[in-house]
């Protein structure tokens, strides 16, 4: 990578690599994952295979205060010497999967297709590994793996999990997420922002209604919402710097039921996204006074409800390093790619406005596979080799993490 400091292969020999044994155990466990997936808040059987498994290994999950979500530690904590912690998310998403494959879904208009699944058996799978490695004496220091539920849901289940002090005792944090744009077996790194703000926008536009014959006597509400639709992104984009990458984005408009009624009641929703957390802390101000602008303009009242979502991402250098360094132990410098930040949102962000962390793009194509699959799409699935490659990163970065610093 020209961004990171790089380490020639074999540089570092480290334990913990995958059993096939476990690689054959974790694959089926993503499989049963991805054909029971569940919402938000809502992930008890997910939570209770977990909590079997990891008790299995001899070890003593804690459930979560709302009942899905847990907490390990794996080895001793000690308190002079803050512990790595690994996250997982465990929420799937409303819509249905559309993929043929024997581990389909069996939930109506449910499916992993974010890769959480995926994720959450990484991190199980890594902590397994780093179990066994304690029970050797070679764990230096103790690491602790954070199964979140709620992802998915704005603004996201990292900040109950954070108040349920998931962070204790923790001093960095590492996590990936999948992405269908790198091949399996790699992973792409970035310092700093790795993904966007996003925050969720409803407006709903009033004023009276009329006969489509003398619109010049109502409140046109449909042209309004029109405007609105059109007009608020354009005037933002003359608001702010345009590297802050500020975007207003619709996905529902609706309004009227007849054909010549000027109707009485309009509403819209959408996302708001940004690439820099000054643009974030703005937003809201600068979202309101446009909608408000736009909508007077037409006669139209308006009622803005912004919903704060989550800010970017941003990889703390030196974490980012450790990922980077833990990856070319164990597969080399060309198993790292470089990574652009996206617009997408991920509630990874909340813990790092309390510890420094880093994440990573956990590469699932299939090398070759010239398919474009994307996230949030009912036919996303994943290279299953991709399993083994996170629970190398992550047992070496938790290996590297408390190796002696020189």
């Amino acid at each position: 990578m020209n961004q990171l400091k790089s380490r020639e292969p074999g540089s570092v020999t480290l334990p913990g690599t995958l059993s096939e044994p476990l690689r054959v155990e974790l694959i089926a466990f993503r499989r049963d994952l991805h054909m029971h997936p569940e919402l938000g808040n809502q992930e008890f059987r997910t939570t209770a295979a977990l909590k079997a498994r990891l008790e299995a290994a001899g070890l003593a999950p804690k459930v979560l205060p709302g009942g899905t979500g847990l907490i390990c530690d794996i080895g001793t904590p000690d308190p002079a010497r803050p512990m790595l912690a690994i996250r997982a998310d465990l929420d799937a998403l409303p819509i249905p999967d559309v993929k043929t494959v024997a581990y389909h879904s069996t939930v109506a208009n449910r499916a992993h297709a974010c890769g959480h699944d995926v994720h959450t058996t990484t991190v199980l799978g890594a902590g397994l590994v780093l179990a066994e490695l304690d029970r050797q004496g070679l764990l230096p220091a103790a690491v602790r793996l954070l199964f979140q539920p709620a992802e998915e849901v704005l603004p996201g289940g990292a900040a109950d999990a954070i108040e349920a002090g998931v962070l204790d005792g923790v001093g960095r944090i590492i996590a990936v997420h999948c992405d269908p744009r790198v091949d399996a077996g790699k992973i792409g790194l970035r310092p700093g922002p790795i993904t966007s703000a996003c925050d969720r926008l409803e407006v709903t536009l009033d004023g009276p209604g009329g006969h489509t014959a003398r619109p010049h006597l109502t409140t046109d509400l449909v042209t309004a919402a029109a405007r609105v639709a059109v007009d608020v992104p354009a005037v933002l984009s003359r608001r702010v710097d345009a590297r802050s990458g500020l975007s207003v984005t619709w996905g529902r408009i609706e309004s009227g039921h007849a054909c010549n009624v000027i109707p009485q009641h309009a509403e819209l929703s959408g996302t708001v996204r940004c690439l820099d957390l000054p643009t974030w802390r703005e937003a809201p101000d600068l979202v309101h006074a446009a909608i408000d602008e736009i909508a007077t303009l037409h006669r139209a009242k308006s009622t803005v409800t912004y919903v704060r979502g989550v800010p970017p991402v941003v990889n703390d250098p030196a974490v980012t390093e450790l990922l980077q360094a833990a990856m070319t132990a164990r597969r080399g410098p060309y198993a790292i790619e470089d990574t652009e930040q996206s617009l997408g949102g991920e509630d990874f962000s909340w813990y790092l406005e309390h510890v420094p962390g880093a994440m990573a793009r956990l590469g699932v194509r299939t090398p070759g596979d010239t398919r474009v699959r994307d996230l949030h799409a009912g036919d996303f699935d994943v290279d299953e080799s991709c399993i083994e490659a996170a629970v190398e990163l992550f047992t070496a970065a938790a290996l590297l993490d408390a190796a002696p610093k020189r």
